[in-house]
């Protein structure tokens, strides 16, 4: 395992796992529940590990010892931030019906499109922070509409590129009314 001060990304594949780093791959599968025996390309492992405290472990593996901790995580899109001693690293899981999806030609069916977002509750636009063209990711803010004196930042649910926006600024909107439009 490398060390730095750097940011890798790494693929893993649940069951049976398929770990992919900056200059090398890994075939992984567990043996145990625990997580503790398996092999890594055919080599058995065995490996100590404890939950030193909510998200953080100590790790002995070939004898040498290792800090994890989860920095940051995503289950929706099955991506974790691990740090491990000095070293970030990117995970994204895989299970076996991942797999098999890719395998098929599906991967794209857990991908969510979205063709308009709706006002989740009546209010004012404050602020409109796309424009049409402009390509968003999921989680991405694109307007702020006060409700009940509070400002809630209304959110993308998905990727997409803005079509139309089909309100303005200082206008009020019913609930459910469209507000922007996706192509």
């Amino acid at each position: 395992m490398v060390v730095g001060n750097y940011k890798r990304r790494v693929i893993i594949f649940v069951s049976m796992y398929s770990v992919k780093g900056k200059d090398k791959a890994f075939e992984v599968e567990f043996l145990d529940a625990s997580g503790n025996k398996g092999t890594i390309n055919g080599t058995d492992f065995d490996l100590d590990m404890i939950e030193v405290r909510d998200g953080a472990f100590h790790l002995i593996y070939d004898n040498r010892s290792y800090n994890l901790e989860v920095v940051a995580s995503n289950p929706k899109e099955k991506t974790f931030d691990i740090k491990v001693n000095n070293g970030l690293y990117t995970l994204e899981v895989k299970d076996k019906f991942d797999l098999l999806l890719e395998q098929l030609g599906l991967e794209d069916l857990a991908t969510v499109k979205i063709s308009e977002v709706k006002a989740p509750m009546p209010g004012l636009v404050l602020n409109i922070l796309v424009e049409p063209g402009q390509e968003v990711a999921s989680g991405d803010s694109l307007l702020v509409l006060e409700a009940m004196k509070m400002e809630n930042t209304i959110k993308s649910p998905a990727e997409g590129v803005v079509k139309a926006i089909t309100v303005e600024t200082g206008v009020a909107v019913e609930k459910n009314q469209v507000l922007i439009e996706f192509e």
